[in-house]
């Protein structure tokens, strides 16, 4: 396996919710895919919210995976590739924004309401219109300001060393 290989197995951000909220998929692929996801129909044309299914730390269809996922390139594979990165520095990466993940998904769990979201991405977009609106109930929540900056945080790391933002 090359690196690039390896930190896509090693990652999942893309698979697990992450950095990408949903998959588009073409009209030639919803036969083959209906049988192992649950795929929402939109014109004719299917998508599915991640995180996926089919991920269980690393792909289960990876042969069989949606073209947009096989097409899917972040800015730190990217960076990989063009040896602007070595292995090492990638792997340090990603195990800081997991890091930055679970410390922000326990504050989650001590938020007096639930988060309508299964997605990690989508929970983050829930939460920011949350913010933008300034609800009494964000008061209550534990540590505030921590949840605020480990967000922050980590959208800086997602947008710079993946491309991709939540809060965008």
């Amino acid at each position: 396996m090359n690196d690039s290989t390896n930190i896509c197995l090693s990652c999942g951000f893309c698979c697990d919710g992450t950095v990408v909220g949903f998959v588009q998929l073409g009209r030639e692929e919803l036969p083959g895919l209906r049988e192992s996801m649950d795929i929402e129909n939109a014109n004719g044309e299917g998508f599915f919210l991640q995180p996926c299914s089919n991920y269980c730390g690393g792909c289960t269809i990876y042969s069989k995976r949606p073209r947009q996922c096989a097409n899917f390139e972040c800015a730190l594979l990217e960076s990989l590739g063009q040896k602007r990165l070595d292995y090492d520095s990638a792997v340090k990466i990603v195990d800081v924004v997991r890091q930055k993940k679970i410390a922000i998904e326990g504050m989650l769990a001590l938020l007096p309401f639930e988060l309508q979201s299964q997605s990690f991405y989508f929970k983050m977009v829930e939460l920011k219109k949350l913010l933008r609106r300034n609800e009494p109930e964000l008061s209550l929540v534990p540590n505030h300001l921590d949840l605020l900056s480990d967000l922050d945080q980590l959208d800086r790391v997602l947008s710079k060393e993946f491309g991709a933002s939540i809060f965008e």
